[in-house]
């Protein structure tokens, strides 16, 4: 006798679009539970709009430009469909040269568009204090750098959150997990066509 009820039919699914959040304490998570961190949250609500995505968070507190060129090589390794960066937040606050920042992040991108790897680029801007030459400076180099490496751009990543004290941590920099929320739901759009253009059918990897 034949035992079919046990016959399963296999099929190879899609895998999941694998996305690599690189940046600084803002991608991290900085003060918050690790399913609070943006990488996590964004990861979740893309979910919810029908995006099968899997995003690694590749954020250390306190990393500069220069330091996140440093470990590129790490995801690099990784072989991601394509890299959300974040990075220059601390640059700026240490009043850096913004001829470096622009310099270590061309860098960046251009090892990542290089190896194939699409970027959504998630751009910062001056505080006040610095001066407004040293604010035009250094907010022109994330759009100079999108349009350089055909980069999707979300402008600001911390629009709607910077000078609200409700959405941020008592450092009033850093964003609580409301100012996470916040920031997720600005940005999915960006995500989300982002995502879309990868195609999500991500081929399966070893």
């Amino acid at each position: 006798m034949l035992l079919l009820g046990c016959l399963v039919t296999s099929t190879t699914a899609a895998a999941a679009t694998r996305l690599a959040a690189f940046g600084d304490s803002l991608t991290a998570g900085y003060g918050l539970p690790a399913g609070d961190a943006f990488p996590a949250r964004l990861e979740q609500a893309l979910a919810a709009r029908g995006r099968d995505v899997t995003i690694a968070n590749f954020g250390v507190s306190g990393d500069t430009t220069a330091g996140g060129l440093a470990r590129l090589d790490q995801v690099l390794s990784m072989r991601p469909d394509g890299v959300i960066v974040e990075l220059g937040a601390n640059d700026m606050l240490r009043g850096q040269d913004p001829e470096t920042a622009m310099a270590n992040l061309d860098a960046i991108l251009k090892r990542l568009t290089g190896a194939g790897i699409p970027v959504l680029l998630c751009g910062m801007r001056s505080a006040k204090n610095y001066g407004a030459d040293y604010a035009a400076e250094f907010d022109a180099i994330y759009p100079a750098l999108a349009k350089r490496y055909d980069a999707a751009l979300y402008p600001f990543l911390l629009d709607g959150v910077t000078g609200h004290p409700d959405l941020t941590l008592p450092d009033g920099l850093h964003p609580n997990a409301r100012g996470v929320g916040e920031i997720v739901a600005r940005i999915l759009p960006t995500a989300e066509a982002f995502v879309d253009k990868l195609g999500n059918t991500a081929a399966a990897r070893p």
